[in-house]
């Protein structure tokens, strides 16, 4: 996949009210899931929030993507 096509992708992706909606809501579930786990049970505290941090490290990728490439000025169609 060429850079253009792949920063096309990510720009589809991020505008796309779905895939904002279904993003917020596996990161709302993985922060409540942290939150309610019991206090003793540190593995599935750590498990969620690790799973928060995966989908703000992946949004935050394809923001990264689309922001290269208005710096660079190689805005790819969307």
């Amino acid at each position: 996949m060429k850079p253009e096509e792949r920063t096309a992708a990510a720009r589809a992706l991020l505008d796309s009210p779905l895939f904002d909606r279904l993003m917020d809501e596996l990161e709302t579930s993985a922060i409540n899931g942290c939150i309610n786990a019991k206090f003793t049970d540190q593995e599935m505290r750590a498990a969620f929030a690790a799973e928060a941090r995966a989908i703000r490290k992946f949004r935050g990728k394809l923001k990264f993507l689309t922001e290269q490439a208005k710096a660079e000025g190689t805005n790819a169609p969307a």
